[in-house]
């Protein structure tokens, strides 16, 4: 059965440009690999996909609405499927004065900012920088393999995959409980707290989760903060028994003073509510 609009899906994918089979994405190692730009610090799996939802260029959403799960298909998108044809009208001359500093870093096909857009240098020229704002790929047909692995169907499925989308961390560091049907609590490690837009991204988290989770009218997430005592109280009893071992009855007497000493850790709620 064909793949309904708002499934989600996990995905490995690889997309080239069809006149040099360059690779401008993948979600394969070994593609990565033969194509010379792995990056060592990222963690390759598949994508996390909402079919007919936009995530994915218009095109290969198309051609997901026609698949099926565990298939795996092959797409050609012409550029008005994928980023769009080059407009003329988004090549501009910029006079160099205006780059500042920067303008001695200026380099044909290196990208640029200029009044919060990017774009690329095409040619520099009495005085001049030609800036090319169109997209990269624009004008490009692409290659698109994907291999639907998964369709997602359990409810602890779906919110675990739409949490890592967003925080795409090691599986496990976060972990939720569902309250019901209609609650959903989330907490984030420590580790996590001085994560750059972390607000942003919890907002993210929970407009995925009452868009995609029926019925849901409230996400909570917890950051727990632990008393920096307990660690130090565990270290020392480690310490203490690989230095001095001790009889049963003393073993059992330092390890309940030191659980009357540990405080259960302070825990931050804040809700976000449909």
């Amino acid at each position: 059965m064909a793949l309904e609009n708002g499934s989600l899906i996990l995905a490995d994918l690889t997309a080239k440009v069809k006149d040099t089979g360059q690779i401008i994405d993948t979600t394969r190692k070994e593609d990565a690999e033969k194509a010379g730009n792995a990056d060592p610090t990222r963690t390759y799996e598949p994508r996390l996909i909402a079919v007919g939802e936009g995530w994915v260029l218009k095109g290969l959403d198309e051609a997901l609405q026609k698949a099926e799960p565990h298939q795996t298909i092959d797409v050609e998108l012409t550029p008005d499927k994928a980023f769009g044809v080059r407009d003329p009208n988004k090549v501009s001359r910029i006079p160099i004065r205006k780059f500042g500093e920067k303008a001695s870093e200026l380099e044909i096909g290196g990208e640029v900012e200029v009044d919060n857009r990017v774009g690329i240098v095409r040619s520099l020229e009495s005085g001049r920088a030609i800036v090319d704002f169109n997209n990269k790929y624009a004008g490009k047909t692409l290659l698109y393999n994907v291999d639907i692995k998964e369709k997602l169907e359990s409810r602890d499925g779906q919110i675990e995959a739409l949490i890592h989308r967003r925080m795409p961390v090691e599986k496990g560091k976060i972990k939720f409980e569902s309250v019901g049907e209609e609650e959903v609590k989330i907490t984030i490690p420590s580790d996590y707290f001085l994560t750059e837009g972390l607000q942003i991204i919890k907002r993210g988290i929970s407009t995925d989760l009452f868009k995609y989770i029926k019925p849901l009218s409230e996400v909570v997430f917890i950051e727990e903060y632990e008393n920096p005592a307990n660690k130090k109280n565990t270290e020392e009893e480690q310490a203490q028994k690989t230095a001095e071992p001790s009889s049963a009855s003393q073993t059992s007497e330092t390890t309940a003073a030191a659980t009357e000493e540990k405080s259960p850790p302070a825990a931050v709620e804040t809700k976000s509510t449909t």
